[in-house]
């Protein structure tokens, strides 16, 4: 497990712009229970990835007229059992993070795997997602 040092100002990138931390397995089924959209980032310390994909995903929030319902993470190697159970609904995608999956009513509709975020701009990321919610979300 990563040091709470490291991780939380990651962490507060994301939750100190309205998302919801996922913790524990429970808190996983009972954020995809409530129906609607669900945006879900894997947060992660890897600095080429995830030094993008926060910064992306923030953007799509801010700039997309159609919005997920729920806006939620968990950071890998941090809130490992949390992280373990999202990823058993990611499936057959291999575990990855940072990752990036919106659900809607509790189903994966759409999924930005570590690969596709490396290399890529926060720009980039954020007109992916963007696209995901002009098609998914109300």
């Amino acid at each position: 497990m990563y040091p709470t040092e490291i991780v939380q100002p990651m962490k507060e990138e994301l939750t100190d712009n309205g998302f919801v931390e996922l913790l524990t397995p429970e808190d996983v089924e009972a954020s995809l229970a409530k129906g609607g959209t669900n945006l879900v980032v894997i947060n992660s310390v890897c600095g080429c990835s995830a030094g993008t994909a926060r910064p992306g995903v923030l953007m799509a929030i801010a700039n997309a007229t159609k919005k997920p319902d729920h806006l939620t993470t968990c950071f890998a190697g941090y809130d490992i059992d949390a992280v373990k159970k999202i990823r058993e609904h990611l499936l057959p995608y291999p575990p990855s993070s940072p990752s990036i999956a919106l659900f809607k009513d509790g189903k994966l509709v759409h999924f930005i795997e570590r690969h596709m975020i490396e290399g890529r701009s926060a720009q980039m990321i954020a007109e992916n997602l963007i696209a995901a919610f002009d098609e998914y979300c109300a």
